[in-house]
């Protein structure tokens, strides 16, 4: 597994087709307000869930970073619509509708990935890719490491905030309010 929709197959890296789950460094935030590492938790629950077991996979195309797309069975089981009836993937109907029913019956009993808040995945990659764009609406203050290693955190309408790249990968973070940046350690910019 190398994360909640992407393993290797016989030495093939495999994209699963029509779902999209959250990245290995994704983040999410509870009803009660917590930030947990929800995209870590998903890729260890299908290695708990499929690791080691040999799956049967159809190749559709390849896609633009070269990995094939397939549709996989394993333990018996579609593996996509395994993680989107469990809330642990979306359907991806950018790329097909095969799994939006799955979907649907996951949002209304709050499965998985829906009874948290989170920035969809693509979203997220693309926000990843920039740093600048907040992964939630509700949390817009940016958690930066400064080159001497000082924690800043800013907010919306500071001098630096606009230019202000976010690398998750280097321990910076987006926080939802002003508190959880202190609670974390972080002090404020001074301007």
């Amino acid at each position: 597994m190398i994360d909640g929709d992407t393993f290797q197959v016989a030495g093939v890296r495999i994209r699963l087709h029509a779902i999209d789950a959250p990245e290995t460094d994704q983040h999410c935030v509870t009803e009660q307000g917590a930030d947990w590492a929800c995209g870590g938790w998903i890729t260890r629950a299908v290695r708990d869930q499929f690791d080691g077991a040999q799956a049967t996979c159809i190749p559709l195309e390849l896609d633009k970073y070269g990995r094939t797309v397939a549709r996989c069975n394993a333990r018996g089981v579609d593996v996509g619509e395994w993680l989107v009836s469990e809330g642990f993937a979306f359907a991806y109907v950018r790329y097909g509708d095969d799994y939006v029913e799955q979907e649907k019956a996951a949002a209304i009993f709050d499965r998985g990935l829906h009874a948290v808040r989170l920035q969809s995945p693509s979203r997220h990659r693309a926000t990843r890719a920039k740093g600048r764009i907040p992964p939630d609406d509700s949390c817009k203050i940016k958690g930066n490491i400064s080159s001497s290693g000082t924690r800043i955190y800013h907010v919306p309408g500071q001098e630096f905030y606009e230019r202000t790249g976010i690398r998750e990968g280097q321990g910076e973070r987006w926080f939802c309010s002003e508190a959880a940046a202190q609670a974390a350690g972080w002090r404020a910019s001074k301007r």
